[in-house]
């Protein structure tokens, strides 16, 4: 069924619509579903439109995978479906840029090999870019079940990210929403081409981004941020975490300084400009301390932890490192236990409370503390943790009715210390 908004129906598509190479990357995708995305793709795009299909293959050990597919898009497609086959396993980027280097169109989009296209999905793509060049376009996705493979209407959206780098679903800006205009494009906040979103993309504007993407680190960073094709990657993120001390600072990342002449010669924008004018809705934790796990010298092997999420009683917990236990220490005082809050339209974590009066800690919502003074600490590495309204200390005692033996209490300091994972600022430790 066309599941487009009823305007996208009313409107024509404009003449003269660049031609776009679609490329696919699989490794051991069932055959099946990526015949559902070559069938999709073909029958619902004009075939002027449609240079080519490159299938890029990244070092499937898939039989059927092999000698099968290319006899049938051999047949079936000829001349029209290319596939490329990797000698080794090369991961998503390095996968992608091998389709890119076949293709021929001056668009190129970039999907996963388990999609299904709609109809008319590719004309207000192509209109977009052909507005501007610069433009990095992403059409609506729907979702399709994995148990029955019926596609679901999901409702339109933005992208962003979170502080994790994981990409997320953002309600559209508020002026698409005044416009009252379901065709109207959405301005997205980035593109991380690391995830499984699709891309369609100008030829000339692709290959820059991600051209010798092969340095070390983490795999998830091996993929620069995008906004439009803006933002030339996480440039200049300093002054949005100052002094944060990187995890295995001595990992040799290569020569970058084809990436830092590439910034130059495209005069891009600092990050914090991004964040201010791109992606205002992302919260940013500039005057953080210290984060990480918090431990007592009493209980080493039990971290803090926000405990049940509807609870809003903190607790300790055997330590594992996952996102209950990050807590986060400001400057101006505030102990925040729970995931980071990335985007205003996400809770923030909790803030540690002592109301005075209960014998244990509390967690609000910082904004909901009545008294601000309630929620402010004093804490140094391997100190204690004392409540600046009362001067009470954060410890630990042990009791049979609590869970693993174990309860936190406000009292008068006893000289229970606490440390935590990572300190920002030098001379903290």
């Amino acid at each position: 069924p066309d599941r487009r908004p009823r305007r996208c129906r009313q409107v024509p598509p404009s003449d003269g619509l660049p031609q776009i190479s679609v490329v696919f990357i699989f490794v051991n995708e069932a055959l099946s579903v990526i015949l559902r995305s070559v069938h999709s793709l073909v029958n619902h795009t004009p075939s002027p439109l449609l240079k080519e299909v490159i299938l890029v293959d990244d070092n499937s050990d898939n039989a059927e995978l092999k000698f099968n597919l290319d006899q049938y898009v051999s047949k079936r497609y000829p001349g029209l479906v290319k596939v490329v086959r990797n000698s080794r396993r090369e991961g998503l980027t390095r996968a992608r840029l091998q389709g890119w280097k076949v293709a021929t169109a001056p668009v190129v989009g970039f999907f996963d090999a388990h999609v299904e296209f709609g109809t008319g999905w590719a004309e207000p793509a192509l209109e977009r870019i052909q507005e501007d060049r610069r433009r990095v376009v992403l059409p609506a996705i729907d979702n399709i079940r994995f148990d029955t493979f019926e596609v679901q209407q999901y409702a339109s959206a933005a992208h962003g990210y979170s502080w994790g780098l994981w990409c997320m679903y953002i309600a559209p800006p508020q002026d698409w929403l005044d416009r009252g205009d379901e065709a109207a494009p959405i301005r997205r906040n980035d593109h991380t081409p690391a995830s499984d979103s699709p891309a369609t993309s100008p030829r000339q504007l692709t290959g820059p981004q991600w051209k010798q993407r092969q340095g070390g680190g983490p795999p998830f960073l091996e993929h620069p941020i995008t906004a439009g094709a803006e933002s030339c990657g996480l440039t200049h993120s300093a002054p949005v975490l100052p002094r944060l001390r990187l995890q295995n600072p001595g990992v040799d990342f290569g020569d970058v300084s084809e990436r830092l002449a590439l910034r130059q010669r495209l005069k891009c924008r600092s990050f914090k400009w991004y964040l201010e004018n791109v992606y205002p809705e992302m919260r940013t934790y500039n005057d953080t301390l210290t984060y990480g796990e918090v431990r007592n010298s009493k209980a080493s092997g039990y971290c803090l932890d926000q405990g049940a999420e509807d609870d809003d009683r903190a607790i300790l917990y055997p330590c594992h490192g996952m996102s209950s236990q990050l807590v986060r220490y400001s400057a101006e005082g505030l102990l925040q236990l729970g995931p980071l809050g990335s985007t205003t339209f996400l809770p923030d974590s909790k803030c540690l409370v002592d109301d005075g009066r209960a014998r244990t800690p509390a967690l609000k919502k910082c904004e909901d503390v009545t008294r601000p003074a309630q929620r402010l600490w004093d804490f140094a590495q391997s100190g204690p943790i004392v409540s600046r309204d009362t001067g009470r200390c954060l410890e630990v005692e042990l009791s049979k009715d609590a869970s693993f033996g174990l309860r936190l209490v406000l009292q008068r300091c006893s000289g229970q210390r606490w440390t935590i994972r990572n300190w920002i600022e030098r001379g903290r430790h």
